[in-house]
């Protein structure tokens, strides 16, 4: 018996000098390797790697290293068939000209249209106009008359007004109205939906005017509607045109109303200030122009557009200035971190820090026993001082605006502590002042955690001693006083929230609205409404009952139920329906 197995080795084994046959199929160890690399991508997306590597995998580094690990898995295959499989010479070169040619036909008829905020690309194909291209190049209304005298009845501010970015006070959250929480019982009611240029703007409301910013081909617009109607008013274009593969196309930042009185600051640089009532121009700057920043350099520092909104004091204008700078003397900062204009004239007051700008805006706070303002620059949080600008604190806060950049809002937590938080692994943390009794404060950390509220493009809401934000996608709820995590779960993506007494309103990055319990006791959802469809970075505006939300497509208004109280008259909502083209 041995002696035949041994006849047949000989018989089955390769002569002299010829090689042994080579497989058709993955041997055993290629087949290992992919189904290591397989399994890597299991752990990675299911965030079982997260205790070993920390906080800074947030789900766009898994998106990326996820496929980093196919890529390999493909090409482990790939090499073997090419090198070492048993296939024809003509199979294999088949095989790689397929490849070759569905990679260079995909790459000359699809292009990247936008990018998720966790780095998924959507395609559409190249010869397909971007969507802002084929509206009306002045969003559907009658251009501003620049110069002349148009008969208008002035705007007239009312107590429902959400007349900035993050409402009345630019802290996130309205006490008022009271929501009806049964979304079951009596849903939201739409009220119109029309289309809208590109950009990630906010809508500001004064009275019954809505203004927001948008790209419509090579203008950027500052546009007027009516918020019950949605009908548009007027609109200012001014050439300009910001756009990045990752950041999409448009403006960044939400107008700010004052005294009926609207003032912009668009992605590129230019600042306005219209007249609501008619649209009219009372001046406006290019930001960059009036500050010798070169513009081509801080495109590629500031690499999303500029995001910041327009802080309007009394007399005040104060927006994030940038760098560099090209036409200074050698004694004068390469970089600006804030600028301030007279809000009559336009006219520079003050300048003032030398960092470059983050995408967070500047706010007007009480903090220290004073009223200051509060900003967020690329690596660090300043406080300065509102009648001249000069520097009261600043603390480091790390970051690069074309990497790693900061874009959430730093909150007074009480008179003598500062939350601040972002995504890319640096979380959240509490800082308190030390010594104020001289200048330059000084503030020590409380507490810092790299896992928590890692707020990449949101802010977040504060009530009653807690702070609500979507962390890396995910509802957060964290007691101030010491880091604690309450709870976290649903995943609403890259999206944005708003608080409305003791319920939020979290808008999803798809475009739909939920409404959740601000509560630090569990996380309770109360109703969702499909508000609209497609990638959502613009933040919320709720002026009164009415909720107005847009994306880079389109924008809609609902008429939210609310609770009457039985002292107030049972006002009826607003009937206008149906959508406006």
């Amino acid at each position: 018996m041995k002696k035949k197995q041994k006849n047949r080795a000989l018989e089955s084994a390769p002569a002299a000098g010829e090689s042994a046959p080579r497989p058709l199929t993955p041997p055993r160890r290629v087949w290992i390797g992919v189904a290591s690399l397989l399994t890597a991508v299991a752990l990675v997306q299911g965030g079982w790697l997260e205790p070993i590597v920390g906080a800074v995998v947030d789900q766009a580094v898994r998106n990326i290293i996820s496929l980093i690990l196919c890529f390999s898995a493909l090409m482990t295959t790939l090499l073997w068939f090419l090198r070492e499989s048993g296939h024809a010479p003509a199979v294999k070169r088949g095989v790689l000209g397929c490849l070759l040619g569905a990679v260079a036909l995909g790459a000359a008829v699809l292009r990247i249209e936008r990018v998720s905020g966790d780095l998924v690309p959507e395609f559409a194909f190249r010869w397909s106009p971007s969507r802002d291209r084929l509206l009306p190049q002045h969003g559907g209304g009658p251009p501003a008359l620049q110069g002349e005298a148009v008969a208008a009845a002035p705007w007239q501010a009312t107590a429902s007004d959400f007349p900035r970015f993050l409402g009345p006070t630019g802290s996130g959250g309205v006490d008022a109205p009271t929501l009806d929480p049964d979304w079951l019982a009596r849903p939201p009611r739409q009220l119109w939906r029309r289309p809208i240029g590109a950009g990630w703007s906010g809508f500001a409301t004064y009275g019954d005017h809505a203004v927001t910013l948008e790209q419509r081909g090579d203008d950027e617009i500052v546009s007027c509607c009516s918020v019950t109607t949605g009908t548009p008013e007027w609109t200012v274009p001014v050439k300009g045109r910001h756009e990045t593969v990752l950041g999409g196309a448009g403006p960044r930042s939400t107008p700010t109303i004052r005294d009926g009185v609207v003032y912009s600051h668009g992605a590129t640089g230019w600042l306005h200030a219209i007249d609501g009532a008619t649209g009219n121009v009372l001046w406006k700057k290019n930001v960059l122009d009036e500050l010798g920043i070169d513009p081509v350099a801080h495109a590629a520092m500031v690499s999303w557009g500029r995001a910041g909104s327009p802080l309007v004091t009394a007399d005040l204008v104060i927006v994030p200035a940038g760098g560099p700078r090209t036409r200074r003397s050698a004694q004068d900062p390469e970089f600006l971190s804030l600028v301030a204009f007279d809000r009559a004239t336009g006219e520079r007051r003050w300048i003032t820090g030398d960092e470059q700008i983050s995408y967070a805006s500047p706010q007007l706070v009480a903090f220290g026993g004073r009223e200051l303002i509060l900003c967020v620059n690329e690596g660090h949080v300043a406080g300065y001082d509102l009648a001249d600008g000069h520097e009261i604190f600043e603390h480091p806060w790390p970051g690069h605006s074309n990497s790693d950049a900061s874009c959430s809002q730093a909150v007074p937590v009480g008179d003598r502590r500062l939350f601040v938080s972002k995504g890319y692994g640096i979380g959240a943390a509490v800082f308190e002042i030390e010594k104020s009794d001289v200048e330059p404060w000084t503030l020590r950390e409380v507490w810092r955690n790299a896992g928590l509220m890692k707020t990449k493009f949101t802010n977040v809401a504060i009530h009653e001693g807690h702070a609500y934000g979507l962390s890396d996608g995910i509802l957060e709820c964290v007691r101030l006083d010491d880091g604690t995590r309450r709870w976290k779960t649903g995943r609403y993506g890259q999206g944005q929230l708003l608080r409305v007494g003791s319920l939020l309103l979290v808008q999803a990055e798809p475009g739909e609205v939920v409404l959740v319990d601000a509560s630090p006791e569990k996380h309770v959802v109360r109703g969702r409404l499909a508000a609209i469809d497609g990638q959502t970075w613009n933040n919320l505006c709720l002026s009164g009952s009415r909720l107005l939300v847009r994306n880079a497509e389109e924008a809609a208004a609902y008429e939210l139920p609310v609770v009457i109280k039985a002292s107030e008259p049972d006002v009826p909502a607003a009937t206008a329906t149906g959508t406006t083209p």
